[in-house]
């Protein structure tokens, strides 16, 4: 039977690899490879390097493939990703068919850890749905961008006795000011946190986590959101692109 590797590669530090995600590197005859299309798309460079640095010899292959764009649904986002998912899973399934052998690994290098907003285990279960093809499947967890935040910033994201709340800037915007204690936010393309100024909150926000990019910004949010959006304007012009985190963080008297 083929067998699929979904492995965490961390945020962006290729000293991220754990032990584990390379000896799942070592097993791999095939890395399935998604190109997002950017310029400068040092996402792609990232795995190629982590791949030459940690697996031993050179018996394997990258397949690069173009990724499908999603296209925003008006009606409903939740539709929107549901078709994009759908048209992933119809090329993943392609990848599997054309390119590895019964008995072969294949593996998708995942960003940070698949666990934590991450689609590839929900569209390989939807690839065995279809029912045209056969595998197993395993997951190696990874460091994601929310350790990588709380470690440049040296801070623990739990305070005694109070929840951790994970979120999107999507479901930010939602949210009423009063509700926001301890709060990582992700996928934020809209400085969603610029809404609650006037909140006695206090923000931690990193781009390009772990990378030799590195940006890190903290400090009453009042105070440091003007600064905030510049960098990451001025950042995503340069470089094409920006995956950025922030925790949001009710002062405590």
């Amino acid at each position: 039977m083929k067998k699929i590797l979904v492995i965490g590669i961390g945020a962006g530090n290729p000293e991220h690899i754990t032990v584990q995600a390379i000896k799942a590197l070592n097993r791999t005859q095939v890395f399935f490879i998604l190109d997002k299309g950017y310029a400068n798309d040092d996402l792609l460079a990232l795995r190629r390097d982590i791949c030459e640095r940690y697996i031993e010899g050179r018996d394997y292959r990258l397949v690069q493939v173009s990724d499908p764009r999603r296209k925003d649904d008006s009606s409903s986002y939740r539709s929107g990703i549901e078709h994009w998912h759908e048209q992933r899973a119809v090329l993943f399934e392609q990848l599997i068919t054309d390119e590895l052998k019964a008995g072969q690994t294949g593996a998708f290098l995942v960003w940070g850890d698949p666990a934590l907003y991450d689609s590839t285990m929900r569209i390989l279960d939807q690839v065995l749905a279809r029912g045209r093809e056969s595998f197993g499947y395993e997951v190696i967890p990874g460091i994601t961008s929310v350790q990588a935040l709380a470690a440049g910033h040296r801070i623990g994201l739990n305070r005694i006795g109070e929840p951790i709340h994970i979120t999107t800037g999507r479901e930010l915007a939602a949210e009423q000011g009063a509700q926001i204690s301890n709060s990582v936010v992700m996928l934020d393309a809209h400085c969603t946190f610029e809404r609650f100024i006037d909140e006695a909150l206090h923000i931690y926000w990193g781009a390009y986590l772990g990378t030799p990019d590195e940006m890190l910004i903290s400090g009453p949010l009042r105070e440091v959101s003007a600064q905030i959006r510049q960098a990451r304007e001025t950042a995503r012009a340069q470089k094409g692109w920006i995956m950025d985190t922030y925790l949001l963080r009710r002062a405590v008297f």
